[in-house]
């Protein structure tokens, strides 16, 4: 495996403890990423952290200050917020398990990482706590210390693979309540339900395929870049006009039609191009060469 784990320790519940390895779940060679220039020379910006006063300072001439009221702030030492760090750990401590559905979607924070094996000792102890979970349909939720504070954690079956997901603490999460008041409540006839459900059923698909959809906006600024290292003249594509305001029905109605006419006529094969972090690579190779 050529991707560096980022954290190692033990998966524990109760007694039981599984050496386990961490690696990240998203790609961060795949993001595109600008930095500042003069516009004049194209230099590099160097950002400076300076005093109104009395202009640059060194990092040992800043402290951390909070802001309680306006213009006034208490300054707190570094000494100080070490002793309120948790001990550093090297457990993934599984407080209880849970349904599936026991935490809200709003409180997954899109952390995400892999659990694997740490080791054959492993191996026996991780298969039965993938096993467990998937057949009970549970999930696991638990606590950590990582990056000096103490972070929750939701770990369940995904695949062959054990999936932990960073979770937000309640006071972190807006209640839907705060708006509810935004969306009244209004009635909708049995044939507009009827018909909006018989759209949902056309666009079923039962074996869902996410590789279908791409980030267009990184593909469109690759091939920006890749045209400006080639030295072409860029041409934006035509802006795409608004869809024209036509009755609900109407429009469910030639939903229906549109979703029937494009299952029938099939989707024809297109060769796979390549993904935007081959291109993003190639694009590095180009400037280097």
């Amino acid at each position: 495996m050529a991707t560096r784990s980022v954290w190692s320790g033990f998966l524990r519940f109760s007694l039981v403890a599984v050496p386990v390895k961490a690696y990240s779940a998203t790609k961060s060679e795949s993001r595109i990423a600008f930095n500042q220039l003069h516009k004049d020379c194209h230099s590099r910006i160097q950002l400076r952290k300076c005093c109104p006063v009395h202009g640059e300072l060194k990092a040992d001439q800043i402290v951390s200050g909070y802001e309680f009221s306006e213009g006034q702030y208490v300054v707190v030492d570094p000494e100080e917020l070490q002793k309120l760090r948790p001990t550093a750990s090297k457990s993934i401590n599984v407080a209880a398990f849970v349904g599936a559905d026991a935490i809200a979607p709003a409180f997954l924070n899109g952390k995400t990482h892999f659990l694997v094996p740490d080791g054959p000792v492993a191996f026996k102890s991780y298969a039965l706590i993938h096993r467990a979970l998937r057949e009970s349909r549970m999930v696991a939720f638990a606590q950590m210390v990582w990056h000096g504070r103490e972070q929750l954690q939701l770990i369940r079956p995904a695949g062959r693979l054990l999936e932990m997901a960073g979770v937000s603490y309640l006071s972190e999460v807006r209640k839907a309540d705060e708006f509810e008041g935004d969306v009244p409540a209004v009635e909708v006839s049995p044939e507009e339900l009827k018909l909006t459900k018989m759209v949902f059923d056309a666009l079923t698909e039962k074996e869902f395929d996410l590789s279908k959809y791409e980030d267009k906006y990184s593909d469109q600024m690759l091939k920006l870049i890749e045209a400006k290292v080639s030295g072409k003249q860029i041409v934006a594509e035509p802006a795409e006009e608004p869809p024209a305001a036509i009755n609900l029905m109407e429009a469910l109605q030639q939903s229906l039609a549109q979703v029937k006419q494009k299952a029938a006529k099939g989707k024809p094969s297109k060769m796979m191009a390549p993904s935007s972090t081959e291109r993003a690579k190639e694009v590095r190779k180009r400037k280097t060469s």
